[in-house]
């Protein structure tokens, strides 16, 4: 990248191996502090007004500053920085996850008009992928259904959630996750709000759902244990800033309001 060319950005976002990085301790550093670096880059994409994705080759020297999303995202001021910070993240990931072509095995290259990457050879497209899942919040009550995965950090309990497959519909995936990993029927399967979630480019559906019959059973391979909670026996719950925290703080909230 020529780095005497017209800067299309203010402040950039720095990627390398599709994770982003600090310079200087700084998220979004000035293009000043950057000269250097857009010489070497693979490309800029746009993330919001004003503000790039830089992406860097593996031997651009830029000091080793990952950041760590989770904390990023739970340090956003607001839902558009929150954004920001989703789709730096996942454009840094598809970059770096489609750099030969899926179809014949050429290097792919960035597209000279839209936001993606064409195949040098075979001329495939490939655009920024995005997986479609669905989270739900099951009602019982003034209980709601919470569980665990393995992965989870000690003592966390969740919402249930599963990535819709093809040809089905996302309440069609609400009710097939829900069987599959707590053996359990629900009704009024109802939309609450959506959240992109990069990790790695998930477009998170949240609904509500109410317990219609059968008793909780974990599959003990995706959930290790679930159960009925209520406002006084709540287990330790996602952070603030995830749609399963929403959907379960939106319940409560409720209840209480009806008091």
């Amino acid at each position: 990248m020529n780095d005497t060319a017209v800067p299309a950005f203010q402040r950039y976002y720095l990627a390398k191996s599709g994770r982003l990085l600090a310079l200087g301790g700084e998220l979004t550093p000035r293009l000043r502090q950057l000269n250097a670096l857009r010489s070497a880059a693979e490309a800029e994409i746009e993330v919001d007004q004003g503000i790039g994705l830089l992406v860097l080759p593996e031997t651009a020297p830029v000091p080793e500053e990952e950041v760590t999303l989770r904390s990023l995202l739970a340090q956003a001021k607001d839902e558009q920085e929150y954004a920001r910070h989703s789709r730096a993240a996942q454009l840094a990931t598809w970059h770096d996850q489609h750099r030969y072509c899926g179809r014949c095995g050429s290097t792919m290259r960035d597209h000279a008009q839209d936001l993606a990457r064409q195949c040098a050879s075979c001329g495939l497209i490939q655009y920024p992928r995005i997986s479609p899942c669905i989270i739900v919040l099951v009602r019982r009550g003034e209980q709601c259904l919470l569980a665990r995965a393995p992965h989870f950090a000690p003592g966390r309990f969740s919402t249930l959630a599963g990535f819709i497959e093809a040809g089905e519909s996302a309440e069609q995936a609400v009710a097939r996750e829900i069987m599959e990993e707590v053996s359990i029927e629900v009704e009024n399967i109802r939309f609450f709000a959506s959240q992109s979630w990069p990790f790695p480019h998930q477009l998170m559906l949240g609904f509500f759902a109410d317990y219609k019959a059968g008793d909780v059973q974990p599959d003990g391979i995706e959930i290790e244990a679930a159960g009925w909670f209520s406002l006084d026996n709540l287990p330790d719950l996602p952070p603030p800033f995830s749609i399963s925290r929403q959907l379960i703080d939106h319940f409560f909230a409720g209840l209480q309001v009806s008091d």
